[in-house]
């Protein structure tokens, strides 16, 4: 019997920049009637190798915008202008960027795309007492980092804690024979992405008697047959794959060639539409863990993401949800905290809320800031990838930490 492996991919990066028009910096009341503003910052890559993942996040926060004021741009009176920058990645870029908004005055920074940004960009928050909503960053590092600090999107320890439980569900079924007591293999690059998914897979899947080794290829390496060979002969139960680049699709076909995929179960986490051809002839052997999937859910959220999507001519991508997510949170912190923007009462604000999303309902769990929601198993169907289980959010829930 087939059994399972994990993985994580990295879409081609597609660098573009949404349009928008900026404001005057900061919280600010006018003598014009009263009226009264607020500024956010949105810091993220529209450029670089995340681009791609920069511009999904910015189309969701546009649509999620729209629908939290229903169309007006406006909570309660305050208008939320919106400005936008590009880090391009760059953690002294995007630390640069959260400076010069602190110094504007500006009360609430949102984004990024790349985690290296988030967990500098985290601290310029609490040094400042400015909100700040990360974005798509997928380090666990973010939650509990600060009392300013909250995350818009999914966590690593989400990722392979969806692995974790698709397993056991295979387990009951008797499709499978589970992880416990079982070996298993993590496939990846030897950098820090590799290395932070190899980490979490030993601390989710590493107990009840299952050993974690790893597999590591050089980032450069292009003949990847010596890693394939490698890994199956460590025989593997389940592989966990975490690849980024463009070698992924080579990684795939060798990985098929040297019978990898029928030797062990082979999960591996969903990426953004420009990567499903990726897996080429592969794609019917691999068990899909995914943050989100594109039309999976049919709730109001969903439909007015569509309807706003289908007017500009965009398709929800892999991070609209973080977007979307991220807007409905602001609107939040400006309802409850007025145009005076004051951080503490944002925070309070935001610490237990619940609240839809197009991927379901999402809980801001008030110890740490950690985004509890449910996540997805996938498998494709044609073409496209469709869900075929939910996973529970308190299922895949981190372990909770203390606010550092």
């Amino acid at each position: 019997m087939r059994r399972p492996a994990i993985t994580s991919l990295a879409a081609a990066a597609v660098a573009a920049a949404l349009a928008t028009s900026c404001s005057s910096p900061g919280s600010t009341a006018s003598g014009d009637g009263g009226a009264k503003e607020v500024e956010v910052a949105l810091i993220t890559s529209t450029s670089g190798p995340l681009a791609s993942y920069g511009e999904q996040y910015l189309q969701g926060f546009e649509a999620g915008l729209d629908h939290a004021t229903g169309g007006t741009g406006k909570i309660d009176g305050v208008e939320i202008k919106v400005s936008r920058y590009d880090d391009g990645g760059d953690p002294a870029k995007g630390v640069s960027l959260a400076k010069k908004s602190a110094g504007q005055g500006v009360r609430i920074i949102a984004g990024t795309a790349a985690s290296g940004v988030a967990t500098q960009i985290a601290p310029v928050a609490a040094q400042n007492k400015i909100l700040y909503i990360s974005g798509p960053a997928a380090t666990d590092a973010l939650t509990g980092a600060n009392k300013y600090t909250f995350r818009s999107g999914r966590q690593t320890f989400q990722d392979v804690a969806t692995a974790q439980q698709i397993l056991m569900k295979q387990e009951e079924s008797g499709d499978g024979e589970g992880g416990k007591g079982k070996k298993v293999v993590v496939l990846a690059q030897d950098n820090a992405f590799g290395q932070a998914n190899v980490a979490a897979v030993e601390s989710v899947l590493g107990t009840g008697g299952t050993t974690v080794d790893s597999v590591l290829a050089p980032p450069s390496a292009t003949d990847l047959t010596p890693t394939a060979t490698k890994v199956k002969a460590a025989k593997p139960d389940m592989v966990f794959v975490a690849w980024a680049g463009d070698t992924a699709q080579s990684m795939w076909t060798t990985l098929d060639q040297q019978g990898v995929l029928d030797a062990a179960t082979v999960v591996t986490g969903l990426d953004s539409r420009a990567s499903y051809p990726v897996f080429g002839k592969a794609r019917d052997k691999v068990t899909l863990l995914a943050h989100y999937v594109p039309g999976a859910i049919d709730n109001p959220e969903a439909k007015a993401v569509e309807e706003y999507f289908g007017k500009k001519g965009w398709k929800t991508d892999l991070f609209t949800p973080d977007g979307f997510n991220a807007a409905q949170m602001v609107a939040r912190a400006v309802r409850e905290a007025g145009a005076d923007g004051d951080a503490d009462a944002m925070v309070e604000a935001l610490e237990g809320h619940t609240f839809a999303g197009i991927k379901g309902e999402n809980t801001v769990r008030a110890t740490d800031h950690a985004l509890l929601q449910p996540m997805f198993q996938a498998e494709f169907d044609g073409d496209a990838p469709k869900v075929v289980l939910t996973v529970d959010a308190q299922g895949v829930a981190p372990t909770e930490k203390k606010i550092g």
